[in-house]
């Protein structure tokens, strides 16, 4: 159990999703009362949190917060003194193919949630949980700060941007406590199938083509969900409100060099006739694929004395682990 807030109401949005999912394991066994809602879409199901919802203090609400008098009617009712905002659409690909679901999820719902917030009578803060695409590109040995100009250049990512200037705004104007933190790309249980680490693992284990854009060369900063859940929880612990955080796992890898670990340690744990990097195949790079994300997290380590502590060997090890375990239960019901 995660060492929490204390007798405190806590709402949790997109708690049915990878990251909200992880959070509401760590955090449930305290002495708080959570209410989760999401609208369980493709991206997130109940499975991901049955035992949670099944404790005393925690309820769940199917809920898209895209609906105003709804999400007015049901947050007001149970009066947070917490909102932990994960809810977001938030695959790349699908934000290219269909922008519009993006506009509504990402702006739209992000803004209700803010109106509701402000109208709350002992509110403490809202956790807006964002990304580092936010930011753009990086050239060759960046890193991005909290005070990087913003230049998104996919769908999701100007969703995404968009939601942080409103709660930045709110922030401002209407002097609502706010935390935004700008994580690196995530990895680790209960992330769906559509993610690249998912993909290559179980495309890997049915002896399909495993895709990789471009040339491979895209890096990224990789981000084990364990480090990031507790580094929300040293900020909640730390209440310096009024600001952003950087979020990183100090793992900056390419694409290739990241799918060749994963075929790796899958040779290891799950030994097939074929090696599983004789999958990889190239294919057509994505629009606007961003060349370089990595993420300097000294502010948040400064402020809190966190870092994170998950190596992307002993990470994604364990990923892997989970997803055998659970694709071949899958596979055998």
């Amino acid at each position: 159990m995660t060492k929490f807030l204390t007798s405190k109401k806590i709402l949790i949005t997109g708690g049915a999703g990878f990251i909200g999912a992880n959070f509401l394991y760590q955090v449930a066994n305290s002495d708080n009362q959570f209410l989760v809602i999401d609208k369980l879409s493709y991206a997130g199901s109940l499975e991901n949190i049955q035992r949670a919802i099944e404790l005393e203090n925690v309820e769940f609400c199917q809920l898209d917060i895209a609906d105003k008098n709804r999400t007015h009617s049901i947050i007001l009712d149970f009066q947070p003194d917490y909102i932990f905002h994960f809810a977001a659409e938030s695959h790349v690909d699908n934000s290219i193919a269909g922008p519009e679901v993006f506009i509504q999820s990402n702006i739209l719902g992000t803004f209700n949630l803010l109106e509701c917030a402000r109208s709350l009578q002992h509110f403490e803060c809202f956790f807006h949980i964002s990304t580092d695409e936010v930011f753009g590109e990086l050239e060759v040995s960046e890193y991005f700060v909290e005070s990087t100009a913003y230049d998104p250049h996919s769908p999701y990512s100007a969703t995404k941007a968009a939601s942080d200037h409103l709660v930045r705004a709110w922030g401002r104007t209407y002097g609502l406590p706010y935390i935004i933190t700008n994580c690196s790309n995530n990895y680790g249980p209960y992330q769906h199938l559509e993610k690249l680490i998912p993909v290559v693992i179980s495309k890997g284990l049915l002896g399909m083509p495993i895709p990789v854009y471009g040339n491979g060369q895209n890096e990224r900063d990789w981000l084990f969900v364990d480090d990031h859940v507790s580094a929300l929880v040293a900020l909640a612990k730390n209440k310096r409100y009024f600001g952003s955080y950087n979020i990183g796992g100090d793992n900056v890898l390419t694409n290739n060099i990241l799918v060749r670990k994963v075929c790796e340690k899958l040779d290891k744990l799950q030994p097939r006739d074929y090696q599983y990097s004789s999958l990889i195949e190239y294919v057509v790079d994505r629009p606007g694929h961003d060349l370089r994300y990595a993420i300097d997290s000294s502010k948040l380590q400064e402020h809190t004395g966190w870092k994170p502590k998950v190596q992307i060997d002993d990470g994604l090890e364990r990923t892997i682990q989970w997803y055998l375990q659970h694709l071949i239960n899958h596979e055998s019901d």
